[in-house]
Parts: structure tokens; sequence; C-alpha cells
């Protein structure tokens, strides 16, 4: 029996493989109970982020007040504030201990449209940061626990996507970083999404 489309995704799910998880995260619904509407898109783009040798994860520095929650168990919101005016929104992953996390850079949005849409100014949700502007993820949201419906962040059960509509290639935007880490292909990206707006 194939699960319900609105299941969330329980901790076993992130409790895995990094690469694993941000390619079976495609597809997915995430989940934003925002002023008591439901929110929601298909998650269509993601990157992975995998331990202190990884010179682009965060963890890179080690375990300080920022990171302490990559170190944490899997399947909690990392959430973080960058270029002084974006939030991001990562799923941890891995058993606790190991500091990695899948970050969300893109939805289709699929419900509550027309919030989404206003929130947005009418533009597309193609980027981590506009993701969480259209959702109205913030700091508050860093550590929930997105297998838990009482936190009004989630990700649920969503379409499945096949391997022949991914595109897998570096990490954007880490201009700064050395190689390999600079062009390691540890992206996901379903091919046309980047078509899909906010209608």
């Amino acid at each position: 029996m194939s699960p319900v489309k609105n299941t969330i995704l329980p901790q076993q799910f992130y409790k895995r493989p990094t690469l694993i998880v941000a390619r079976e995260l495609l597809g997915k619904r995430l989940v934003r109970v925002l002023n008591g509407n439901r929110l929601a898109g298909i998650i269509t783009e993601t990157e992975a982020y995998i331990g202190e040798t990884d010179l682009a994860c965060h963890a890179r520095a080690g375990k300080t007040p920022r990171t302490d929650v990559m170190y944490g168990p899997a399947g909690i919101a990392y959430v973080y504030f960058t270029y002084g005016m974006h939030w991001l929104l990562n799923a941890v992953t891995e058993e606790q201990g190991l500091p990695a996390a899948v970050l969300i850079r893109a939805i289709h949005p699929v419900e509550g449209l027309e919030i989404i849409s206003e929130r947005r100014l009418g533009g597309d949700t193609n980027g981590p940061a506009k993701l969480t502007q259209a959702l109205g993820v913030d700091g508050t949201d860093n550590r929930v626990t997105l297998t838990d419906k009482k936190q009004n962040l989630w990700i649920e059960m969503g379409e499945p996507i096949s391997e022949e509509s991914v595109t897998i290639g570096p990490r954007v935007g880490l201009n700064s970083v050395p190689e390999p880490w600079k062009s390691i292909p540890w992206r996901y990206l379903v091919q046309g999404s980047k078509n899909l707006f906010v209608k």
C-alpha cells in the first residue's frame, strides 16, 4: 500500500545519507500554516551540505551556537539568516552528531496561491530566500521539528519525480569555496522547474 499523500515524513526519512534525502525531497510537499492558512509547495530544488570537511557547509567551523542545530537529531529545521536580509530553510539529516542538512532551494506552489503570490508580490518561488518569504519562514522556525504538525511547518509525501526529470550539478553561489567542494555535484533540480511560477 502506498503512503497517503498528506502523510508527514517521519524522522527516519531524514535519518539517512544526506544525498539520498536531498534527492528524495524532490516532489515532496513543503507545508506551512501561517495565520491559520495552509500554504504549500512541491519541492523542486535541493542542495546537500555534509560534515565539517565540506568547506561549503557551515559545520566547517565546527560546533558553534549557529551550527549546533546541524549536530542535532534528524528531521529538525535549520533556519539561518544570510546577506543581512534573507532567511534560508534546511532540513537536518544523518545520525545525531554528524552535522549535515539539505537546503530547500525552490518550490512550486500548489496551496494558498493567493497568499503566496501576495507575499511574493507576484514573483516566483525559485530561490531559497524567495520560498521562505512566500511561506513566512524565519528565525523563529529554527530548530522546529519538521515531523510534527504542531510546529506549523512540515514536509509531506508528494509526487514521485523520475530520474529522467532530475538534473544533478554543482551547488549555487559558492564562489569563494575551494575545489572540490565548489564543483561537487550535490544539487538536485527538477528539470523545467525554473519555469514554474506563482499564478
